[in-house]
């Protein structure tokens, strides 16, 4: 039926081909000779093909990005952070040594409280620093509740000039105060109860 010659023509064309490659759906070739791109601008203009971008489109040189400008004055988050705690600290010390004063403590922990609920504002899941802010807010809980114990003038002065918001402590009640509102206890009766 066939040649030999044609069933040999045939099988190394299809041995050449990938069994599982796709079949292009234009088959069509166009010969164009390329040139090197470092003899592009020696090249006609009429060699070039129209698919190819021009050279000039992906070689970049290191003036060619703008870089967006920044500032040199803004430092980063942190730095200006601590320099608001570092003002006001110095507002509020008794005195010109002093670094361990209630007062200057409440006023260092109350700006870096605010910097950190502002952080969470944008960063909603960032859970350590939540777990951070809720444990220094109770510390400057307990220093407030310590102020108001040893003087209360000091204790309205701070949280006044600071805006925060205190409920101050209760003194602690007995037993009888803390409950003598209520009905005591129905007595028990009990079988095996013992008479006197």
């Amino acid at each position: 039926m066939f040649s030999k010659s044609v069933l040999v023509f045939v099988l190394a064309t299809l041995s050449s081909a990938s069994a599982f490659a796709p079949v292009p759906l234009n088959t069509r070739t166009v010969a164009v000779a390329r040139t090197p791109l470092y003899l592009a601008d020696a090249a006609d203009e009429d060699d070039i093909d129209v698919d190819e971008p021009a050279p000039e489109d992906f070689i970049v040189n290191v003036g060619d990005i703008e870089e967006p400008e920044t500032s040199d004055e803004s430092g980063p988050a942190w730095e200006a952070l601590n320099e608001r705690v570092e003002a006001m600290r110095i507002k509020h010390r008794r005195s010109d040594n002093d670094t361990g004063s209630p007062e200057f403590q409440v006023a260092g922990m109350t700006e870096r409280i605010s910097y950190l609920t502002e952080h969470l504002k944008q960063h909603p899941k960032d859970f350590s620093t939540r777990r951070g802010l809720v444990a220094l807010v109770n510390k400057r809980r307990r220093l407030l509740n310590y102020l108001f114990s040893e003087d209360t003038d000091r204790y309205v002065a701070v949280v006044q000039s600071l805006g925060i918001r205190h409920k101050a402590p209760s003194p602690v009640q007995s037993r009888v105060e803390k409950y003598g509102r209520f009905p005591g206890q129905k007595p028990n009766k009990y079988r095996n109860k013992q008479s006197s």
